[in-house]
């Protein structure tokens, strides 16, 4: 049977297995950018702060999830010529692009519905912009050298933008400027560890378009400039003022540079291997990677959290006191 008639032949006799692999919730970590803002606020020590985020972090797995049906529905026919991507359930012909279609709209309306209702309307247009911006990227800027990339890291800044304005903080332009240069190099990651997995340019090209002018040289370079860039935003966003100055010592995060270090570096090598598939299966299943993040992550929520915890102690002489930036 011909690909085409195979993908198109998918009923609604999927399984309940077949819809949570369109949905693909192990990339709902990716939404945990919501907390970024909360966190650095010190939003998250409040009932209302942490319900208010985990709203919009499950509003924004809606988004993302039906996004993922969307742009499996416009890829059906590439990826039942890829490796791995022929296994998905359109692909395969297990969910029609029919199902598929009124299960994203059905996601997209439910996260609106959760936003509009329960947290604020800021919220929900940062949502909607992010939708737009996701569907045009499936319709056609993916086939766009460099803007593809671009557009995805634009898509974890709203994600971050959304969680500050779900708790009612100004977002801070230094933590926007941290969250686009690290995924602006996860970005490039991910299409290295796709050109690295695919091999032969013919069959990348087949894959994703972009993949032919993404030359390994290319690809190279940009990994080593979008990685410098991040981590040199990094340590300005631990000793450069904000005109939304966080309520917590940022400075000490400057000594765990060490650590963003390790992982930005332990990041590139892993996309030349070619045994992951992505950012996210690096993030999750590299154990030093995973050590790295529990760490640094450790660390900060430590920083930022010092004094309130401190003073809840009764241990008033170990406050550190005003924040100095």
């Amino acid at each position: 049977m011909p690909v085409a008639d195979s993908i198109e032949s998918g009923t609604s006799s999927a399984t309940p297995r077949d819809l949570i692999a369109l949905l693909r919730p192990q990339q709902w970590v990716k939404n945990v950018v919501v907390f970024a803002g909360p966190a650095a606020g010190l939003k998250l020590s409040s009932i209302e702060g942490v319900l208010n985020a985990c709203v919009a972090f499950v509003a924004f797995c809606f988004a993302a999830s039906s996004i993922y049906a969307l742009n499996d529905t416009i890829d059906r026919e590439v990826d039942a010529r890829h490796p791995t991507k022929r296994h998905r359930p359109i692909a395969r012909g297990a969910i029609s692009p029919t199902v598929a279609l009124i299960l994203a709209g059905a996601l997209a309306a439910s996260a609106f519905a959760l936003t509009a209702l329960l947290v604020n309307l800021t919220v929900t247009a940062i949502l909607a912009l992010y939708l737009i911006t996701m569907i045009a990227y499936s319709l056609a800027l993916k086939e766009r050298v460099i803007l593809d990339v671009i557009l995805l890291a634009s898509g974890f800044v709203m994600r971050a933008w959304a969680g500050a304005a779900s708790v009612d903080l100004v977002t801070s332009e230094w933590l926007v400027a941290c969250v686009f240069t690290i995924c602006l190099f996860f970005g490039f990651g991910k299409r290295r560890c796709e050109s690295t997995m695919i091999g032969d340019g013919d069959a990348a090209g087949e894959h994703r378009k972009t993949l032919v002018r993404y030359t390994p040289q290319l690809l190279t370079h940009l990994i080593a400039v979008s990685a410098a860039i991040a981590i040199v935003t990094f340590l300005l966003y631990t000793v450069e003022p904000s005109r939304s100055p966080t309520p917590f010592h940022k400075e000490y995060l400057f000594y765990t540079l060490p650590i963003v270090v390790y992982g930005v570096f332990r990041f590139a090598m892993l996309t030349e291997l070619g045994i992951y598939a992505g950012p996210t299966e690096i993030i999750l299943k590299d154990r030093m990677m995973v050590a790295a993040i529990v760490v640094w992550g450790a660390i900060a929520l430590g920083i930022a959290y010092h004094d309130p915890i401190v003073r809840g102690l009764g241990m008033e002489n170990w406050v550190w006191g005003p924040p100095g930036r």
